[in-house]
């Protein structure tokens, strides 16, 4: 019972983000803001954390983390599009990975060949992750910043499309490669 609870409560931690995206909306004060962005960043932390350290990381775990990142995230970003703090471009740039990654997992769900493919969170993602959130306190409370960092985070954005398309794909394929004949046994014989 205690692995079942500890779940709950890491997939708490995780689903936390959808109400702070929702507060995020009703607020309009920008240092408010920026602290629902840390407690979100904080929550992401925490259940990645515990996860791995006591060993309770699952597939359904792994599914709902993402999703309320994103939720968060791009309802952050709208928000602050709406308000005026950043542009279209902007905007576009920032969530040109997560546009990505989520043709790409559509993909993977339609064609029969991937759906056993596990989709794990890679290092460079986790990078752009972080980057969109320094990106996010800073429209909210140093703005010059923002341009560069923005830059840097549409850079590593592709970078991490296709850091996670070649991780995919390499799964792919070693799916599909017949398995080997075990060691000592003899080879079949090569026509000519």
């Amino acid at each position: 019972m205690h692995r079942r609870a500890s779940l709950v409560l890491l997939n708490a931690l995780s689903l936390s983000r959808l109400p702070l995206a929702a507060v995020f909306i009703a607020v309009s004060d920008s240092r408010m803001r920026a602290l629902l962005v840390v407690l979100a960043a904080a929550t992401d932390f925490l259940d990645g954390w515990i996860a791995r350290h006591r060993g309770l990381a699952t597939r359904w775990g792994a599914l709902i983390d993402p999703v309320a990142d994103r939720a968060f995230m791009v309802t952050a970003f709208i928000v602050c599009l709406l308000d005026g703090l950043i542009g279209p471009v902007e905007l576009t740039l920032l969530l040109l990975r997560d546009i990505g990654t989520a043709i790409g997992f559509i993909v993977a769900r339609l064609r029969p060949d991937m759906r056993a493919i596990e989709l794990k969170a890679r290092m460079l993602g986790k990078l752009v992750t972080t980057l969109q959130l320094a990106v996010l306190l800073c429209v909210l409370l140093y703005p010059p910043l923002v341009r560069p960092l923005v830059a840097l985070v549409s850079l590593l954005s592709l970078a991490s499309v296709v850091d996670y398309t070649r991780a995919v794909w390499g799964q792919r394929q070693r799916q599909q490669r017949p398995p080997s004949p075990p060691l000592g046994a003899p080879m079949s014989t090569v026509r000519k």
